[in-house]
């Protein structure tokens, strides 16, 4: 088992930054991609971005945000920059185990962040 918790999260003016952080633990060397998911109020989760843990491979689905790896501590980052009122929402970490797997087997309980206009 992984598990992962996030933290970094808050309340924030729009235009501010953030930084979310993401930690595994457990069996964490079972990591392949490890990614970043939010779910804004009353919408569907969706995908922000990536990263391949073997060789820090990062795609972004939403292009606003850098995802970035501590290898060191083993922590995983999204910065978030500029940040909109539709930005708020619950940011989730999710890791995969294998190149094969086709859903994301460990996830973390999110981190909050609020954007005030």
């Amino acid at each position: 088992q992984v598990q992962l918790v996030e933290s970094g999260g808050g309340l924030v003016q729009a235009g501010d930054s953030l930084r979310l952080s993401c930690s595994p633990s457990g069996r964490s060397f079972d990591i392949y991609l490890m990614a970043w998911f939010r779910q804004a109020p009353g919408k569907e989760r969706e995908h922000v971005a990536g990263i391949r843990w073997n060789d820090d491979n990062t795609y972004y689905v939403k292009g606003q945000f850098t995802i970035s790896r501590d290898k060191a501590k083993n922590t995983m980052y999204l910065k978030m920059n500029s940040l909109k009122s539709e930005d708020t929402g619950v940011y989730y970490c999710a890791a995969k185990n294998s190149a094969d797997a086709s859903e994301y087997v460990y996830w973390g309980k999110g981190t909050k962040v609020t954007v005030s206009s």
